[in-house]
């Protein structure tokens, strides 16, 4: 709900924002700094009628945890995927599963699923109706319990100590 009396609806994203407008740009010119300001106190109060709640940061020191994970992750998957797609294809095991749910806020299901695309070998492919399991497809599953779990305790578990009910 678009609260138009608040200056910085969302005050994170607003600092996310800026951050990456000034890495996007590669610079911290002054200028670059002052326009980044200004689009990330226009761009989260303009949006804000289209979020459904308002979006609390239960832990941002396991945000920062979580975030350096999936970086090195996505690294790490891209040198394992690529390894495997330039060798031969007999190692490959592609298989669709259902991630079952335990988190239950919007955010953190739709950052849950952009995580598991992100990371090179799995993609998440849609979200049950119900929203209690996410389909994903992974290009090597030897053992879909195992990776079940795998994604559980790397990304589920962080996320539902960071996205917490306001």
């Amino acid at each position: 709900m678009k609260n138009k009396n608040s200056f910085l609806p969302h005050p994170i994203l607003s600092i996310i924002l800026v951050i990456i407008w000034l890495l996007l740009n590669n610079t911290v010119a002054p200028g670059h700094i002052v326009l980044g300001i200004f689009l990330a106190i226009l761009i989260p109060w303009f949006t804000s009628s289209f979020w459904q709640q308002k979006v609390c940061i239960g832990s941002p020191l396991t945000f920062f945890k979580f975030s350096i994970i999936v970086i090195y992750d996505i690294v790490v998957a891209n040198l394992t995927v690529a390894k495997q797609v330039i060798g031969s294809n007999d190692n490959l095991n592609p298989k669709f599963f259902n991630l079952p749910l335990d988190i239950k806020h919007p955010l953190g299901i739709s950052t849950l699923a952009s995580t598991i695309s992100l990371t090179p070998g799995t993609v998440s492919c849609d979200l049950s109706e119900d929203k209690t399991y996410l389909i994903i497809h992974g290009l090597v599953v030897d053992d879909v319990e195992a990776t079940i779990q795998e994604i559980k305790q790397r990304y589920e578990v962080p996320l539902m100590e960071v996205f917490k009910p306001c």
